[in-house]
C-alpha cells in the first residue's frame, strides 16, 4: 500500500481501510492528521491539502509498521 496520496478521498479511504485492520487486528493506531480547514480553493503552491497528503502518506506508513505481525 505504498502509493502517493494525492487526494482527499483516497487519504480518507485508506484511513478508514486501516483503522478497520486496527480494529479487527486489536491494535491502536494514533489518531490520523485532521483535515485542514484553511483552504482558500485557489490551487496554491503549497496548499494545505499537499501537507494533509504528505501526513496521511506518513500516518499510513507507522499504522503498517504497527500492524506488521
Amino acid at each position: 500500500m505504498d502509493f502517493a496520496i494525492e487526494d482527499r478521498a483516497t487519504g480518507l479511504a485508506v484511513i478508514q481501510h486501516l483503522q478497520g485492520r486496527a480494529a479487527s487486528a486489536g491494535v491502536a493506531l494514533r489518531e490520523p492528521p485532521p483535515e485542514p480547514v484553511g483552504c482558500c480553493g485557489r490551487g496554491c503552491n503549497g496548499c494545505v491539502w499537499e501537507g494533509w497528503f504528505s501526513a496521511v502518506a506518513y500516518w499510513r506508513d507507522e499504522s503498517l509498521f504497527a500492524l506488521e505481525p
